[in-house]
């Protein structure tokens, strides 16, 4: 497996292997705030702190809503017929 597929394969939901927003945003989220981190410990740049608070809160929300994804029960396939 190579790494755009391991990524495409995080990033698509359960269902139908299409890619899933929500996990899109909290992935793009997540490196953001991953990015401000390492900015601000190795370069000495800030984020205002309102700022990096609403990312955190996009990432938190993204990943309860993933997890919680896990838990919901599965759509019935319809039957033609």
């Amino acid at each position: 497996m190579n790494i755009i597929s391991g990524l495409r394969s995080m990033l698509s939901d359960g269902h139908n292997g299409s890619l899933s927003s929500k996990r899109v945003t909290t992935f793009v989220a997540t490196l953001l705030v991953c990015t401000a981190f390492l900015l601000n410990l190795f370069f000495g740049l800030t984020v205002e702190q309102f700022m990096f608070d609403s990312m955190m809160m996009i990432v938190v929300a993204g990943l309860g809503t993933t997890v919680a994804e896990k838990f919901a029960p599965k759509p019935k396939e319809e039957v033609d017929g």
